[in-house]
């Protein structure tokens, strides 16, 4: 958007210079918007360019460095620290990547919306001209729900400002405010409409990344689980359960050579983010070799140690995956493959899943000498280990059947059905626990809560664990962080002493934990945008 009005003001001062018959020319060759959309299949062709411009990169990378997923790596030189360090304005490229990314989605659908006006299907083509306009709907939905969790001031209040609603193509000169949260939010709800029953399934070993009606269930059940309406958000969370596939299994762990590799590895669980298997993903966003690298957003080269890992895993989060009952085995966790397991968290596949093998552990973190801590630790993150031919790269997972059953349980205790909440937390928890050639797979104790704090807060925990670098982190901590007891930002000190990083927590009251800043790119286009309160 903002490019198209620097790029009409370049127009306009190009205009003085020439004459009427020069810029009113229409040149050979110029393919406007009546040659490209003339039939369903060019149709078609523009929904795959939609499809592409469709990222949450830009989510994933400020969650995962604003909160307490990441630590400063071994190997940076100064990437990203203003954001680790809390220092956010509005030059923060995660921010611009999210608004920018957002609504060149929205553009794109628009565009398409626009042009299948100047296509008339025939009778036979009619289900699959529909199905087109479903889909562009869809994501324009999706990319104004991005923007509003992402810059809305309270995406619970209708009345509190929004992001700029665009449901059309905006001519070039357009400088257009925001609106309110309840206006755009009344814009997806009749996308969402309009769309559903428009939809033809998508079939095939592929087909969950293509949009469908279960996508439309997570979707809903997302979007009202962060608009707090939880009546709504387990009835589609409930919907997309039954209709996805079933919680995927750890599995057997044996060595690190065979659990690591997407070939041969005996763990489902880890062969889905390998991009191995569908297992429990309901929609992901495909990336084939030569498309965004997400583990870029850590590394250099190679998801290991040796790849250039400017970013870590968080040591408190490492050590969360590495032993729910931090009972002191965290040095064993990449050594130890077929150890008898004595605590319940102890085979947490998750602590291998997502930590590289080659990884640096400190057994006894405290005690390593100041000033060595960022060679001494170096937990590497694999929760994206690469593709034959493109290390850096894997399909983005948007939503995934855990999700679903984390949302239930929030909707389970805000109805006051403790039990049933942790209910559905051991089940994630046993089908996240692995079996070893020596020992079955224990299963995990039924948590019991003293009160509703205490189930919000195991919540936030399993949620940290489960969806660590999926975008969550920031959202979940604004969210549910004060049901939770005023949990927030909960980085290990040397994460941040040892790198002269002075704040290492920020206030849930804090205006950086309530939304981003609106981006300086925009403003520089849009005499009319206002910015988020404290930015």
């Amino acid at each position: 958007m903002k490019k198209l009005k620097f790029i009409a003001l370049f127009a306009l001062g190009l205009s003085l210079f020439s004459c009427e018959d020069a810029y009113n020319i229409t040149q050979d060759g110029e393919f406007g918007e009546a040659e490209t959309f003339q039939s369903v299949g060019d149709m078609q062709s523009w929904l795959n360019e939609v499809y592409d411009k469709a990222t949450i990169s830009g989510e994933i990378g400020y969650s995962s460095l604003l909160t307490d997923e990441t630590s400063i790596g071994s190997q940076n030189a100064g990437q990203d620290l203003e954001t680790y360090k809390f220092i956010i304005n509005n030059q923060d490229g995660n921010a611009d990547a999210i608004w920018a990314n957002d609504y060149a989605l929205i553009n794109y659908a628009n565009r398409l919306l626009r042009g299948a006006a100047r296509v008339t299907p025939t009778a036979d083509q009619q289900a699959d001209y529909n199905n087109i306009i479903a889909q562009a709907k869809l994501w324009r939905a999706w990319g104004h729900f991005q923007l509003l969790a992402a810059f809305s001031e309270n995406i619970k209040d209708d009345s509190s400002l929004g992001v700029i609603l665009m449901d059309r193509v905006p001519t070039l000169d357009e400088q257009l405010p925001r609106n309110t949260t309840g206006e755009v939010f009344a814009l997806i709800e009749s996308d969402l409409a309009a769309a559903a029953p428009n939809l033809i399934e998508p079939t095939g070993a592929e087909a969950y990344k293509y949009l469908s009606s279960n996508f439309i269930n997570a979707f809903r059940a997302r979007m009202y689980a962060y608009r707090g309406n939880y009546a709504l958000a387990e009835q589609y969370a409930d919907a997309a359960i039954a209709a996805g596939p079933a919680l995927t299994a750890a599995g057997t762990y044996t060595n690190n050579t065979t659990f690591y590799n997407p070939t041969t590895t005996t763990s489902p669980y880890r062969k889905m983010w390998a991009d191995g298997a569908q297992g429990e993903i309901i929609f992901a966003l495909a990336r084939p070799v030569g498309k965004e690298a997400i583990a870029g957003l850590w590394y250099f080269n190679q998801t290991k140690i040796s790849g250039g890992p400017f970013h870590d895993m968080g040591r408190k989060l490492m050590n969360l995956l590495a032993d729910q009952d931090q009972d002191g085995s965290i040095v064993n966790v990449l050594n130890n493959p077929v150890g008898t397991q004595t605590n319940p968290g102890d085979h947490d596949v998750r602590s291998r899943a997502f930590l590289d093998p080659t990884s640096l552990i400190a057994s006894n973190p405290d005690a390593v000498p100041a000033g060595t801590w960022k060679s001494a630790d170096v937990p590497c993150i694999d929760k994206y280990p690469g593709k034959s031919g493109a290390d850096l790269t894997n399909d983005l997972k948007v939503f995934r059947t855990s999700e679903m059953y984390l949302i239930k349980a929030e909707a389970r205790v805000a109805a006051g059905d403790l039990t049933t909440a942790a209910t559905i937390l051991k089940q994630i928890r046993d089908a996240r626990t692995f079996s070893t050639a020596s020992q079955p797979a224990l299963p995990q104790p039924l948590p019991v809560y003293a009160d509703a704090t205490a189930a919000w807060k195991d919540i936030l925990l399993e949620r940290r664990k489960e969806l660590c670098f999926e975008g969550h982190r920031f959202y979940d901590l604004r969210r549910l962080g004060a049901l939770a007891g005023g949990e927030t930002i909960d980085r290990y000190y040397r994460d941040c002493d040892d790198f002269q990083v002075p704040i290492c927590s920020l206030s849930l009251t804090d205006y950086r934990m309530k939304y981003l800043p609106i981006p300086l790119a925009e403003f520089l286009g849009n005499g009319n945008i206002q910015q988020n309160e404290g930015f």
